[in-house]
């Protein structure tokens, strides 16, 4: 029998097609090597640094081949980075994309569910349709239900069994995932985790249309992997969103606002008090004043258009509130009703943009279902028609959005400063909570805390006034609404006011210098040439917080705001400190130039 000898050609044609089969079939791997997903059937585990960092089952049984690589740059008029850059590499399994970037991973396509084992750290907060909630550690899925919440959101054994975005994991020392998820659009609704055991899934909420009708395909699925600095200054939620669908955006200005609630809970019917805040903003210089509810309820014959008048004469831009009208409306605070129709919705938008206010605080929103997502879509699209910003209030947490739709300058979705109105257990709580909320919520997105108070509301805080100006810096917010009176800002020392005057709400860069979610944290954010370097102590007992600042210490001298026992420590530095003594629920800024 005659032997067939293979050409030369025909054996490197062979190597080649090899090679490249096992390319495509490889490990999924990130771009700079640190992320490796190893896959077993409709299994899928993730490691960081090749130790362990996630577990995940996904319908996806065949292997997952290389697609293409993926690179994006792009700018963002708000946030903790404005110019963002990111690689991943897509694969694909059927009709199921996987990403995987070098600070995570992004999945659509497929039901997905998480192993979170018993011992593992985690910061997760009980569902709620509004999030305000709070991060608590913990090392078990074995913890009750909050009383307020909903009490069927709990398994056959009691525990609760339904789990709000972000949700926080440390799976081994140093090693940390995010898991949330983006780019939800038209036609479908957010989703939550829900748990039996160790197990938790991706559950979407109630959709009354399906997917394929609009779109093609489900949000994305993320887990944001690596070191805690990794994770803080991460921007894998808009780098899978949709790029801005505003063309014209030189309107969308961020900044300062002078806001009626903190001492005033209806002070906003009141024309001499709008009055007072528009004038703390005028004296602050700060670019807006937020008007809140029951404006159409003025007393003494005076209207909104007389109260958005004379802020518009001493130099302040008007914000003002509605009811959205799905979520609490029985018993509500007013307006109402004026939204939810398209054509109501133009002509009331239409209307403020005529009369000059610069944008609407939208409240009481009823959780992730798609008739709130597509609410909220339209919403957003609508304002922009109008040159309007937004803030989404008693609403769910950012997704994205902020970057398809770069005139939602904030959202709530956040346990802030508001509830020392309403319960005593804040009081004893805030110093640990704003320490973990760096960590947690306000990764994802612009978080409308609405911090700062140096008096008290209601129930008292016990947080110093450093600590308090601290978060300022710490949580990112386009619009930072300052919370507290007149009164209290105005009485304090100049150098305060000053700051208060020149804060940048938006940040060229951020950086994680130290912490650990609960105990502290200290963050570095750059506006222009200008460093801030922030700090709180998230314990009842003095900490000291030491931070490295070599990667930006251009200049050698700085501003620092601390606390002492009587009040404020302000100095001028000549030499910058790699750690500072924190007081009790302290904190600390220094202002690099």
């Amino acid at each position: 029998m005659k032997r067939l000898l293979a050409s030369p050609f025909a054996i490197l044609v062979s190597i080649w097609l090899v090679a490249c089969i096992s390319h495509c079939i490889a490990m999924p791997i990130s771009p700079n090597g640190k992320l490796r997903v190893r896959q077993n059937g409709n299994h899928l585990t993730i490691y960081y640094q090749d130790r362990k960092a996630l577990d995940m089952d996904v319908s996806a049984r065949e292997p997952f081949l290389l697609t293409r690589k993926v690179t994006d740059d792009y700018q963002m008029l708000t946030g903790k980075r404005l110019h963002c850059h990111n690689e991943a590499n897509e694969y694909s399994s059927g009709n199921v994309l996987l990403r995987v970037y070098n600070d995570g991973i992004a999945i659509r396509n497929t039901e997905v569910s998480y192993r979170i084992p018993e011992g593992t750290r985690r910061w997760m907060q009980q569902w709620c349709d509004s999030y305000e909630g709070f991060f608590p550690i913990d090392t078990t899925y074995k913890v009750k239900p909050v009383p307020s919440y909903s009490g069927i959101f709990k398994s056959a054994e009691g525990w609760n069994n339904r789990w709000g975005y972000p949700a926080l994991l440390e799976p081994h020392d140093g090693v940390f995932v995010l898991l949330s998820e983006a780019n939800i659009e038209h036609g479908q609704s957010a989703s939550c985790l829900y748990n039996e055991g160790e197990q938790y899934k991706v559950v979407e909420d109630q959709t009354s249309t399906h997917h394929s009708q609009f779109v093609a395909h489900t949000p994305w699925r993320v887990a944001i992997i690596g070191s805690m600095a990794d994770v803080v200054e991460s921007t894998l939620v808009t780098d899978v969103s949709d790029p801005c669908r505003i063309k014209d955006t030189s309107w969308i200005k961020p900044g300062v606002v002078s806001w009626i609630y903190w001492a005033y809970n209806h002070g906003s019917n009141d024309y001499n008090i709008i009055k007072k805040y528009v004038d703390m903003a005028r004296d602050l210089r700060l670019p807006y004043v937020l008007i809140d509810a029951e404006w159409d309820m003025m007393k003494d014959g005076k209207t909104i258009e007389d109260a958005v008048n004379y802020a518009k004469g001493q130099g302040v831009k008007p914000l003002i509130w509605y009811n959205s009208s799905v979520g609490w409306v029985d018993g509500a605070p007013t307006p109402k009703f004026r939204l939810n129709k398209p054509e109501d919705r133009e002509r009331e938008f239409a209307w403020l943009e005529k009369i000059g206010v610069a944008g609407v605080k939208i409240d009481f929103f009823s959780g992730d279902t798609q008739r709130n997502m597509d609410y909220c879509i339209d919403l957003l699209e609508s304002a922009a028609r109008h040159h309007l910003l937004v803030n989404f209030h008693g609403a769910t947490i950012p997704r994205g959005w902020q970057r398809t739709y770069p005139n939602l300058m904030t959202t709530e979705g956040v346990y802030g400063a508001e509830w020392y109105n309403n319960v005593a257990t804040f009081t004893e709580k805030a110093a640990c909570h704003n320490a973990t909320l760096p960590f947690t919520r306000n990764v994802i997105g612009p978080m409308d805390y609405t911090p700062c108070t140096f008096s008290d509301s209601q129930h008292p805080h016990i947080t110093t006034k450093a600590h308090e100006l601290a978060l300022t810096v710490l949580f990112e917010s386009a619009l930072q609404h300052l919370a507290d009176c007149p009164e209290s800002y105005m009485s304090q020392p100049q150098e305060v006011r000053d700051f208060l005057t020149n804060l940048p709400t938006v940040w060229d860069e951020t950086l994680l210098l130290a912490g650990y979610p609960g105990e502290s944290v200290v963050m570095a954010r750059r506006n222009g040439s200008t460093w801030y370097i922030a700090g709180i102590n998230g314990t009842n007992q003095e900490k000291k917080l030491t931070f490295d600042l070599k990667t930006i210490d251009k200049q050698s001298k700085g501003t620092l705001f601390a606390d002492t026992s009587g009040g404020w420590d302000i100095r001028f530095l000549k030499k910058l400190p790699s750690s500072i003594n924190c007081q009790p629920r302290g904190g600390f800024i220094m202002i690099i130039q």
